[in-house]
């Protein structure tokens, strides 16, 4: 049997066996990582892994599992016990059908762009993202490239049977002129036309030496001017839990709030697999529903929740194609530009301060939106509209509602992010909050 046939295969052993639903999905993925460090590559690896992803529903049962793509005998036993699993689960609250098709697909979402793989490419980008750093008075750089060719190939009970291919790259670059000084940044996309390494090297290596001989910072309220990278952490984190998922188990402080003002006007927040040309760019969800743009927030209110079929069963909507089999999520975030430059934002904050990047982002109460979060890299005294001094050591301890509420401007520049801190691929530009909480830290 051909791979591509698979699919279809195990969907109809699967309600063979008494699945009302079944899906199956085989992910091939062909990955080349580079990790460098000290400025030089110390690591080199090209991978390639084909799984098989089964779902099936005997009506409210459900069951999932991954397994490897390997013989006929094996995908034949994965079924069997999939579907043994599934009668012995707990029901769900609702029974929602896997949504029936044929569907009509974008064509131009279906393929990928154009990625050589080929090693000397590739190290180029990385000597050229640490040759940007270095001339910009970085001392060490240290950071990861992540090149991929994605192919999946759905096929569902609802009449799908699907192919998309997709590629990217990921640049994430960190440059230090002390243990104690650092700059970060990266370089996202989905083909090489708009990939920069050269640039996101000169933007750490500028925060870098920036960041050199840094003071101890006070703790208090400021204006907090929010680079790309820490913005898009808080971005990502409205993304992920307007889950309609989250809400349901009590995980998300966007419960309860459809209609509602829960940033400022200023803020426009959007899920957009169909952006052709983007990293998170797809044509279709996990259960075969063509993509398509969802505004989660518009203009400060509420709009929708990311639902899958069984969650937009619950709230008596539609699927938003944002499944996530058992969990619905956000595919490819933007966040609408502003209308002033960093060099304006920046003019107009008397005292402040200027975060360009966090890490260990976590919640106190994920209800409420309180969380805490660790300033990472360069952070900046901001005097009379200008950058000063270099701090360290502090803590952003605050609640995100309010945060967003907060928002008195946003740049008309934006920037592509993902990394190990966010997930979703997310455009977002710098952002000056009012009265951000920072807290004394001992890291």
């Amino acid at each position: 049997m051909r791979k591509e046939e698979v699919p279809v295969y195990v969907v109809n052993l699967a309600l063979k066996l008494g699945a009302t639903d079944a899906s199956a999905n085989i992910i091939e993925d062909d990955r080349t990582m580079i990790r460098f460090s000290n400025n030089e590559i110390t690591i080199s690896k090209a991978s390639k892994e084909v799984l098989l992803g089964l779902f099936v529903m005997i009506e409210k049962h459900r069951a999932t599992t991954t397994v490897p793509l390997s013989s006929l005998p094996n995908i034949k036993k994965a079924a069997k016990n999939l579907v043994r699993a599934a009668q012995t689960t707990p029901p769900a609250d609702v029974y929602a059908p896997l949504p029936s098709g044929p569907f009509q697909y974008d064509p131009k979402l279906l393929g990928a762009s154009k990625l050589p793989l080929s090693p000397d490419k590739l190290t180029g980008y990385v000597r050229d993202a640490v040759d940007g750093a270095l001339e910009e008075g970085a001392e060490k750089v240290a950071g990861t490239l992540v090149a991929t060719k994605t192919r999946s190939t759905l096929a569902t009970s609802g009449q799908v049977s699907v192919t998309q291919e997709k590629s990217g790259l990921e640049m994430s670059i960190r440059a230090f002129t002390s243990d104690i000084a650092s700059g970060h940044s990266v370089s996202v996309s989905s083909g090489q036309e708009e990939f920069s390494p050269s640039q996101a090297g000169r933007e750490a290596g500028r925060i870098a030496k920036a960041a050199s001989e840094p003071e101890q910072g006070r703790p208090g309220k400021f204006t907090a001017l929010l680079g790309p990278l820490v913005f898009a952490d808080l971005v990502s984190q409205v993304g992920r839990l307007s889950s309609a998922f989250q809400v349901l188990v009590g995980r998300s402080f966007l419960a309860d709030k459809l209609g509602s003002e829960v940033s400022c006007a200023k803020f426009t927040l959007v899920d957009d697999p169909t952006d052709e040309g983007s990293y998170g760019a797809r044509a279709f969800d996990d259960e075969g529903v063509p993509t398509r743009r969802n505004a989660i927030i518009d203009r400060g209110v509420l709009k929708t929740y990311l639902h899958n079929s069984a969650t937009a069963k619950r709230f008596g909507v539609e699927t938003t194609a944002n499944a996530g089999l058992i969990m619905p999520h956000p595919w490819n975030l933007t966040v609408v530009a502003g209308d002033r430059s960093f060099g304006q934002l920046l003019a107009e904050i008397d005292e402040g301060i200027y975060v360009t990047n966090d890490w260990y982002l976590r919640y106190q109460n994920y209800r409420t939106g309180d969380f805490s979060t660790i300033p990472r890299d360069g952070m900046f005294l901001i005097r009379n509209g200008e950058i000063k001094t270099s701090i360290r050591e502090l803590r952003i301890s605050d609640n995100m509602l309010r945060i967003f509420r907060s928002i008195t401007g946003l740049s008309d520049s934006r920037q592509w992010v993902k990394w190990w801190e966010v997930a979703v691929p997310t455009l977002t530009p710098y952002a000056v909050v009012e009265d951000m909480i920072f807290t004394k830290s001992g890291m």
